[in-house]
């Protein structure tokens, strides 16, 4: 449709900015002008539209909301990487392509017409619920690295008491200076 081209645009650098472990957003001037081509493009988009009737006009008039709506939940995503954002942008995607699948079962009658709808609907559903795994997935990936993190800290800190447990008891085996060289050293060298 029209703003096909945008759309793979926006969904390629979405899906990069995802993979990224939510990198820094996007500068202030580059959103903004990312905002505008986002209008320009629905504008352009919509005005293809007007020279089309019926339900070709109302399909494209679709397909052009729905491709400004998810460049610009892209945009955003790219803009403040959250994976909030990154979510409600999958949530869009998915909104609009069941809008767009929607609108082409109008063309259809009866039972065919509930087919396709239900179609569309089952095809919104695993969208959405495949952002939400996603989402959690990431969630539960992040909080086992800081889990993992906290745990390799601790062991780190039970490993150096144990080491200095040890050296200060060596140096028990030892009298006057030499004992008191000894546990100071030990004392520098495990951070005592």
């Amino acid at each position: 449709m029209p703003n096909f081209k945008l759309q793979s645009i926006f969904l390629a650098v979405g899906i990069v900015a995802s993979t990224t472990l939510l990198a820094q957003g996007l500068p202030k001037a580059e959103y903004k002008a990312g905002q505008q081509v986002v209008a320009d493009d629905y504008k352009a988009a919509k005005a293809q539209c007007d020279a089309l009737s019926g339900n070709a006009k109302d399909i494209c008039v679709v397909d052009a909301k729905a491709g400004r709506n998810v460049a610009k939940a892209n945009l955003e995503a790219n803009y403040q990487p959250t994976e909030k954002n990154h979510y409600k942008a999958r949530l869009t995607k998915a909104e609009g392509d069941y809008d767009m699948a929607k609108e082409r079962c109008s063309e259809k009658a009866g039972n065919a017409k509930d087919v396709c709808v239900k179609e569309a609907k089952s095809l919104e559903v695993t969208a959405k619920a495949d952002a939400k795994v996603q989402m959690q997935t990431r969630a539960a990936n992040k909080e086992s690295r800081e889990t993992t993190q906290d745990a390799r800290k601790d062991a780190a800190e039970d490993k150096t008491t144990a080491a200095y447990a040890l050296a200060k008891e060596k140096c028990d085996a030892m009298a006057g200076v030499a004992k008191d060289t000894c546990v100071s050293e030990a004392k520098v060298k495990f951070g005592k």
